[in-house]
């Protein structure tokens, strides 16, 4: 019979006292640790300890030694309330034991204001290298394989710890997520999507950053995907576009904000000539209406309507980048935002020549849609650098805006035909190869309302956009992997 250790370093043991008695009663739960500031009642296998930092390689180190003589650790990760289903421990070991995984995790069940709902989970992935990824509070880890993913970690973090540990785990094991629901959490975190997706570039969690970056950068190392900093040049085919530059705007139903969008780039001063391609994806509201309004009037503003009706918002990025009349860098503008100022475009191409790259990322405002600032405010993806940007990119969850591409680059590359994470798919795939260029001014703003697509998904959307995204970065990791050989 396999012996778990348990940990279970809450410091409320109200929210954890259904597990704990689940463990009290299981007979291959030896010993259960708990921190030693928690009121637990005594048991014969209890055990206290103290800690000081709950997500550092301190802890890690402290668990390994105080598992030896165990098969798996149950491990609770997050401070909040976990009770346990029926047979979930002995589920959790079950998979374990049949398919010698390194880590097991399932999905569960939260309450919200009393109400229940189902999380499910997704799997995990080779490029599932996001610091962020969802494994649920509840972890059951191969005890042997925990203790030698501590004894191989080289560097010390105070926030990174659980990070570092899966990543140093998954090098020599199998993550397997159970798609079951096996046990129930209060979820404390109840903020929309749209809100969540900016922490990782909040600047008060610019620590915790730097040391996942380090984590994931000793992680690509050791498995090979790890890129030098040396780039492909880039030669600009000057004669070969009548246009310097293209604004390119995809849009469908955006009958609120697309004459704002079209009036900043017509704003733009510049010392070369542009234009500006809308891909009006066959929308239903007034906006083409108000495309015509200005088309009408400005040569420069150029109309397009797919014949197709299969594009998504990269396919209407390929329809507009193959376009004979695109110009020679082609410059992101969503149909939502605005340039800050009539000095972006500028700044952009500017950016191509001074650094020599084929794609160049710059910086923007969080805005709401009288175009306020709010939370976080600036993004300026400073975690970003020339030597690891783009190895730390495979981490991340995006790298900015606006985006600008040398047009040849992007018509060989091509963008994916979906209309999440086509941006982000691109620049890895460009990174692989080119120099990406930065902006750190404040050049764009980025309105935040109730009609971003991404302002409040359901945990179903949710999981297929990360899913997407990992498969996107596993795509990529062999990439650089082959690219290494």
């Amino acid at each position: 019979m396999a012996v778990i250790y348990s940990f279970i370093p809450n410091n409320i043991v109200n929210d954890v006292k259904d597990l704990i008695c689940e463990m009290k009663s299981n007979a291959q739960v030896e010993k259960i640790v708990v921190n030693d500031s928690s009121e637990t009642e005594e048991n014969e296998k209890i055990k206290r300890f103290s800690y000081e930092n709950f997500t550092g390689t301190d802890l890690l180190k402290r668990i390994a030694k105080e598992s030896e003589g165990a098969d798996y650790i149950l491990l609770v990760t997050k401070e909040t309330s976990v009770k346990p289903g029926q047979f979930a421990v002995e589920r959790l070991v079950s998979v374990a034991e049949a398919t010698g995984a390194g880590m097991v995790y399932s999905d569960y069940m939260e309450v919200n204001d009393g109400s229940f709902s189902a999380h499910p989970l997704i799997d995990y992935q080779e490029g599932s290298l996001r610091d962020d990824f969802n494994f649920g509070p509840l972890v059951l880890y191969c005890a042997k394989a925990f203790r030698e993913a501590v004894r191989e970690m080289t560097q010390q973090f105070s926030y990174a710890g659980f990070y570092y540990l899966r990543l140093k785990v998954s090098q020599k094991h199998d993550i397997i997520r159970i798609p079951e629901f096996l046990y129930i959490i209060d979820e404390t975190d109840i903020r929309k999507s749209g809100q969540k997706i900016f922490d990782y570039v909040d600047p008060k969690n610019r620590q915790v950053q730097i040391e996942m970056e380090q984590a994931a950068t000793e992680h690509l190392k050791n498995v090979g995907a790890w890129l030098k900093p040396e780039f492909a040049p880039v030669n600009f085919a000057e004669a070969e576009f009548a246009t310097k530059a293209s604004v390119i705007i995809p849009v469908l139903n955006r009958e609120k904000t697309i004459a704002d969008a079209i009036q900043s780039v017509l704003n733009q001063k510049t010392n070369f000539p542009f234009n500006l391609l809308i891909i009006d994806n066959h929308s239903k509201d007034l906006t083409a209406v108000i495309i015509r309004s200005f088309s009408e009037k400005d040569e420069r503003v150029i109309h397009l309507i797919p014949e197709r009706n299969d594009l998504g918002i990269g396919g209407c990025w390929n329809l507009a980048v193959h376009d004979p009349r695109c110009g020679m860098f082609a410059v992101q503008l969503d149909s939502d935002d605005i340039y800050k100022d009539e000095n972006t475009l500028q700044r952009m191409v500017d950016a191509f020549y001074r650094e020599n790259c084929a794609m160049v990322v710059g910086t923007y405002q969080l805005v709401n849609f009288k175009l306020e600032e709010i939370p976080p405010g600036i993004i300026d993806h400073k975690e970003w650098t020339p030597y690891n940007g783009r190895n730390n990119a495979l981490r991340i969850n995006g790298l900015g805006a606006p985006r600008a591409f040398y047009t040849p680059v992007l018509r060989e590359i091509k963008i994916p035909n979906v209309s999440y994470g086509e941006d982000y798919a691109v620049g890895l795939a460009i990174s692989r190869e080119y120099r990406i260029g930065r902006v750190y001014e404040n050049v764009y703003l980025c309105r935040r309302w109730d009609d971003n697509s991404d302002a409040a998904l359901d945990i179903e959307k949710m999981n297929k956009h990360n899913l997407y995204k990992d498969r996107i970065r596993t795509i990529e990791l062999k990439a650089r992997q082959r690219k290494n050989k």
